[in-house]
């Protein structure tokens, strides 16, 4: 699958499913394979896995139940929405290989006032208020890449942010993924504060990537939670029928 021509793989994932439907593989009312399965089926990883399933739920064909799987609720054979766009994983994957030595480079060049200027936005982000944390955070990673004094690097840090929003699909993995939690917010922009205080390059990059590690794995554990629980939900109601059988 993977070394099929272009397009993004969730994209021919969706497409793949969407002639399933259309041909009756999947019926309305059925549900789909379990994860597992489809990464397996399609060569992928399990976030590609779940920006297809995100992409085939914005577009009405099917609904994740929470505990219980993905079913089918239409049949189509209209083509991918363009609009999705690109996936929250692609989005931070990139930016945990280009912040990363953006942070570094901020640290040989970053001024007394940019720091005061980043102390401020961190002491933004442990407000209960998360809209305006989630704008702190942004314009955190922004001033970074203004320390840098190179502008082609501040549009690309910009635009990466902006593509969280402008994209459906970005926003609405992470909407379900929900927040890393303050606290830990707090503790990985505060590394990377120290870092660039510190003027120190490698710690600077070291403290970027390790946040946006961080955030993938998270990404990924919501992931791996919805899969334990759909698997508790089976088990339970097979103890049920069981238990029905057995009177």
């Amino acid at each position: 699958m993977q070394g099929e021509g272009g397009g993004k793989l969730y994209r021919r994932i969706v497409q793949a499913i969407v002639t399933d439907i259309a041909s009756g593989v999947f019926p309305i009312g059925s549900r789909l394979p379990a994860e597992r399965d489809l990464t397996e089926r399609f060569g992928v990883s399990r976030p590609t896995i779940r920006e297809a399933m995100i992409a085939l739920e914005m577009q009405g064909l099917v609904e994740a139940r929470k505990g219980s799987g993905v079913f089918v609720l239409a049949s189509t054979s209209g083509n991918v929405d363009e609009e999705l766009d690109v996936g929250a994983f692609e989005i931070t994957e990139a930016r945990r290989l280009i912040e990363g030595e953006v942070a570094a480079v901020a640290a040989t060049e970053i001024d007394e006032e940019e720091l005061v200027q980043l102390r401020l936005l961190l002491d933004e982000m442990a407000q209960e208020d998360v809209a305006a944390a989630e704008d702190a955070d942004r314009r955190f990673h922004i001033a970074i890449a203004e320390a840098t004094r190179n502008s082609a690097i501040i549009a690309v840090v910009t635009d990466f942010w902006d593509m969280r929003f402008r994209s459906p699909l970005a926003r609405q993995v992470l909407v379900k993924a929900g927040s890393l939690g303050t606290r830990e917010r707090l503790e990985e922009h505060g590394r990377i504060l120290r870092a660039l205080e510190a003027r120190d390059p490698a710690e600077a990059r070291l403290a970027m990537r390790g946040h946006l590690s961080r955030v993938i794995d998270h990404l990924l554990h919501v992931d791996e939670t919805e899969a334990v629980e759909r698997a508790r939900a089976e088990i339970a109601q097979r103890r049920r029928a069981f238990a029905r059988r057995a009177v």
